[in-house]
């Protein structure tokens, strides 16, 4: 797969999509009572990140492992350790197995595109039963870790392992995962600006994340008909 630029190639929808997800976040950073930086930077990429795993390009992927770091640094200054180590444990390491794999697995078409996958009924019986057995785990170490919104963290954990791992075999529905953990995370944000308002961006920051897994699954739903097509 020859690599090209892929801003050059954006659908006038998914600029749209993506100037108005940059404009929601920077007025959010900027309307908001000391406001974090550090989350607004965080925002800035993720939208970005999730604009380009909507069109199956891997360079999404290495935006995601630097989302990651921000976004982890922003929850230990919350205590909310399940995301620190959801995303520095969990959803960055599978960003770069999913790398390997988008590489291993283009589309004939090309133009930065994955080769996405039909999965069978025995890997989605695997991946739920590994997806139960990673949550109550992490219930546990988060319960010792006296993490802050305990039963919202431990859910976030499960939606997020649950999306990763669907992003690695290459699924459509990795995005429907991301949208379940999308609505958990805005939850999670929310109790964290009643307590913290300079927080408040990180809400309207899952809100365009949101809106963009949504988009995402429509997106891959379509590449899919098409590269099975032919």
């Amino acid at each position: 797969m020859s690599y090209q630029n892929p801003f050059l190639h954006f659908k006038k929808r998914e600029y749209a999509l993506w100037i108005t997800s940059l404009i929601a976040v920077t007025l959010s950073y900027f309307l908001a009572p000391q406001a974090s930086i550090l989350s607004w930077i965080a925002s800035l990429i993720g939208v970005t990140a999730l604009i380009l795993l909507a069109r199956g390009d891997i360079l999404g992927h290495i935006l995601i492992l630097l989302f990651s770091t921000l976004y982890a640094i922003v929850s230990w200054k919350m205590r909310y350790y399940g995301e620190m180590i959801t995303y520095l444990a969990m959803t960055a390491p599978m960003s770069i197995c999913a790398t390997v794999s988008w590489l291993r697995h283009p589309s004939e078409k090309g133009h930065n595109e994955v080769s996405i996958a039909r999965l069978k009924s025995g890997t989605w019986c695997a991946l739920s039963v590994l997806s139960v057995i990673v949550t109550v785990v992490f219930y546990f170490i988060l319960r010792t870790f006296n993490t802050a919104s305990l039963l919202t963290s431990t859910l976030s954990v499960a939606t997020s392992f649950f999306a990763a791992s669907l992003t690695f075999l290459r699924s459509p529905y990795y995005a429907l995962g991301y949208t379940a953990n999308d609505v958990v995370l805005i939850v999670l944000w929310v109790i964290a600006s009643i307590k913290e308002p300079a927080y408040t961006p990180m809400i309207l920051c899952f809100v365009t994340f949101f809106a963009n897994d949504i988009y995402g699954f429509i997106s891959w739903r379509k590449m899919e008909r098409r590269q099975h097509e032919k």
